[in-house]
């Protein structure tokens, strides 16, 4: 489960490089349109990084497979959400624009994976699994 929290330490680096990349060597390169876009990239990438982090503590401790999966999902996101989304501001890539809501429905499917592991560790704790 170690590889969710050094997953979460590469893509919370990452956020940060590519915030301090937007905030100083794209400023005066993109519109504030497509800035604005990539920043939103950054900001969904460095929350689900800071997520990734959480549920990667909280495997250690009480490992399982709906974490596993919640990890998974949100990289999916990051990729496809965040990813789509520089592609789209950097690159001008139009064909971009359908990945992105791929990219929230991973996010989405990873915030119910976390639902889902809180919901066994509680029927645990309660003694009802």
């Amino acid at each position: 489960m170690y590889w969710i929290i050094m997953l979460a330490a590469v893509l919370g680096g990452l956020s940060v490089a590519m915030g301090a990349f937007a905030a100083h060597g794209l400023q005066n390169q993109l519109s504030s349109q497509s800035l604005e876009v990539f920043k939103t990239g950054v900001q969904y990438q460095f929350i689900h990084a800071l997520a990734l982090l959480a549920i990667g503590v909280w495997a250690v401790q009480q490992p399982q497979g709906w974490l596993q999966v919640a990890a998974i999902a949100w990289l999916i996101g990051i990729i496809l959400f965040s990813g789509s989304l520089y592609g789209l501001s950097i690159l001008e890539w139009r064909w971009l624009g359908p990945v992105t809501p791929l990219g929230g429905i991973s996010f989405i499917i990873g915030w119910i994976a976390v639902f889902m592991a809180a919901w066994r560790a509680a029927a645990k704790v309660s003694g009802s699994l």
